[in-house]
């Protein structure tokens, strides 16, 4: 965040923040130079590059390649789980060229307990749907579904269907170069069971879970692997994240979606 523009559009956001009586501040910036500003609200910093030790600041690691409009969503989804805004209630975000201003909308609470999963690790895997997403395996569409956290109750609500590739490996997601490995499994049926710590527990898991039976719905269009993913995330207390071939993103909690999100569109 350029230094010029930072002053100028905290400056105005300050002014903004009492006359639209704005609960929260969010600094969305891959790195931040200069002073935090003096502003009664909480302030949230988000972006990767930064080393700020201020007991006002809340940092929040997200991945900024997601796009505004999803690393927004996620911020409104932070601020409602830690109970810094309520549904209504209004944030301004500043990124290093816009001041934008945001209400939570009333459905933001399906999110309650996103925040509770090891973030290290879900910002690692949304790294590598992206890329997935972009890239394929060699070149060719890639359509997988990673569930992440609540390991025991996962397992006991899926059983294998191909050979597990892990058993008896100690991979993790965050292991420098684990993509390679990550891509050549991507291609089985199934999905990839991964613990709050980022070890990958399965691959080629089939999730039994019944969406009907646990009353969940989908927008028109999704099929199996997002029903799937819906479900076991409404069924434990996992997050779910599916890449489908046509390089969508999205993210499950309690049975709904938090997240979607296209790296191959521009928004």
């Amino acid at each position: 965040m350029k230094s010029g523009y930072t002053k100028v559009l905290l400056n105005k956001a300050l002014e903004i923040i009492k006359e639209i009586d704005a609960k929260a501040l969010v600094l969305i910036t891959p790195s931040f130079e200069g002073k935090i500003p003096e502003v009664e609200v909480p302030i949230i910093l988000v972006g990767k590059d930064f080393d700020i030790s201020d007991e006002r600041v809340k940092k929040i690691p997200l991945p900024l390649s997601l796009g505004i409009k999803n690393v927004v969503n996620l911020i409104s989804a932070f601020l409602v789980e830690n109970n810094i805004i309520s549904n209504g209630e209004t944030f301004l975000y500043i990124t290093p060229n816009t001041l934008g201003i945001r209400t939570v909308k009333r459905n933001i609470a399906t999110t309650k307990g996103f925040f509770e999963e090891a973030q290290t690790v879900l910002q690692r895997l949304l790294e590598i749907a992206v890329e997935l997403s972009l890239e394929g395996k060699e070149g060719y569409p890639v359509g997988t579904i990673f569930v992440v956290g609540d390991t025991k109750n996962v397992l006991k609500y899926s059983h294998q269907i191909v050979p597990n590739p892990f058993r008896g490996h100690k991979l993790n997601v965050l292991d420098k170069n684990i993509k390679g490995v990550i891509k050549e499994f991507a291609t089985l049926d199934g999905a990839f069971i991964i613990s709050n710590t980022g070890r990958i527990v399965a691959a080629g898991r089939y999730l039994d879970v019944d969406p009907k039976k646990l009353d969940v719905h989908l927008p028109p269009g999704l099929g199996s692997r997002h029903l799937a993913a819906a479900a076991i995330s409404k069924k434990t207390k996992a997050t779910a994240i599916t890449l489908s071939e046509s390089g969508v993103i999205r993210v499950f909690k309690n049975g709904e979606i938090i997240l979607e999100y296209n790296p191959r569109m521009r928004y």
